[in-house]
């Protein structure tokens, strides 16, 4: 199934240009032809070509299909992005395909980039979202201080992966099935000292992702993955 994206289809049946371009200029499809939709909320729809403008590509709804979610918890990673930013991309991608809730970037002490722009990571969110037919499309939140970022509010259990020698369990061993998990990956200087004392403080639970020394984007999307697999041998 071919699927594509229009965050507005409840209330506006116009598919976005660079969609309504895609089907009629590439793949040339034309009044009557059926396709199908999400609204990155939670739904599937439908639809006909109802006329074959592409700046003004009309469609007539004909079922809307709500989708069941895959997995009951909200998958959190706030992670340092990488100094090469397509490994950051890598990982928006993958943890995209595999599930995740929301992905936040964290500006920490030993940061080494501090800017990234969320309109290109929201684009590859949703081409991630439309190849893995997925009908729920990831939160992405804009680059945060750290220390701003761990006081927020989050109903769940809370992780920090860090590299210092501690009494550290393994996420595949504390992490409880069934409960939302936010989980914190640092920098590839890793975070400092203070840092994790910080994030000790406020609730955060030090965890080892295993013996293996990883890179920031593949610990995050490690760190993903352990909790779906743990969720899916619990049959949540």
């Amino acid at each position: 199934m071919l699927l594509f994206y229009a965050p507005d289809i409840a209330v506006n049946t116009q598919l976005p240009e660079p969609e309504a371009q895609h089907s009629l200029k590439v793949l040339r499809m034309k009044a009557g032809d059926l396709l199908y939709l999400t609204d990155g909320k939670g739904n599937f729809y439908k639809a006909a070509i109802a006329g074959t403008n592409p700046k003004d590509c009309r469609l007539d709804i004909l079922e809307i299909i709500p989708q069941s979610p895959t997995w009951k918890e909200q998958i959190t990673i706030a992670m340092a992005p990488a100094k090469n930013i397509e490994r950051t991309e890598w990982f928006a991608e993958k943890a995209t395909e595999i599930g995740i809730n929301k992905i936040a970037f964290l500006n920490c002490r030993f940061s080494e980039r501090k800017e990234i722009k969320t309109e290109r990571i929201n684009k590859i969110l949703i081409s991630a979202m439309k190849q893995s037919l997925k009908a729920c499309l990831p939160e992405v939140q804009a680059m945060t201080g750290f220390k701003k970022f761990i006081t927020q509010t989050f109903e769940g259990q809370k992780f920090i992966a860090h590299c210092y020698p501690a009494e550290k369990p393994l996420l595949s061993k504390i992490y409880r099935p069934g409960e939302s998990a936010l989980t914190l990956i640092g920098p590839e200087g890793d975070f400092s000292e203070e840092e994790v004392e910080w994030a000790v403080n406020q609730g955060f639970v030090p965890i080892s992702l295993g013996k293996s020394r990883l890179r920031t984007e593949t610990a995050a999307l490690t760190a993903c993955q352990i909790i779906h697999v743990v969720n899916q041998i619990a049959g949540k």
